[in-house]
């Protein structure tokens, strides 16, 4: 079964599609079809290793800078924001710089766990 299709729907689309094109376009059909479909795979593809790509040059960096500095990770403040942490009892993500009320154990822009 391809896409909840049976044999006898496959073939009934098959008559349709012969009796629309005529048997001497067919192939013609079936190549620019073909070319079609690998030209989406490959793009898919090359999207994906993109962002593979991405995630590791991401990771290098913060690879990087763990291994230069022997400090934890450090809470990042939003340097849009007047009011310091420690005065507003407000917690800051690791991982965006967003601040959150102090009563949120996750951070409500990335969702990453607060410490």
């Amino acid at each position: 079964m391809i896409f909840g299709l049976g044999a006898p729907e496959l073939i009934f689309i098959l008559i349709i599609v012969l009796v629309i094109f005529g048997p001497k376009n067919l192939p013609k059909l079936g190549k620019s079809l073909g070319k079609t479909v690998k030209g989406i795979r490959e793009g898919m593809d090359e999207a994906q290793d993109g962002a593979k790509g991405e995630d590791a040059e991401a990771k290098d960096v913060v690879v990087e800078h763990n291994d230069d500095a022997d400090v934890e990770d450090a809470p990042i403040a939003d340097p849009d924001s007047d009011a310091d942490a420690s005065t507003s009892g407000e917690k800051f993500c690791g991982k965006c710089g967003t601040a959150n009320p102090p009563e949120n154990h996750f951070c409500k822009k990335c969702g990453a766990k607060l410490d």
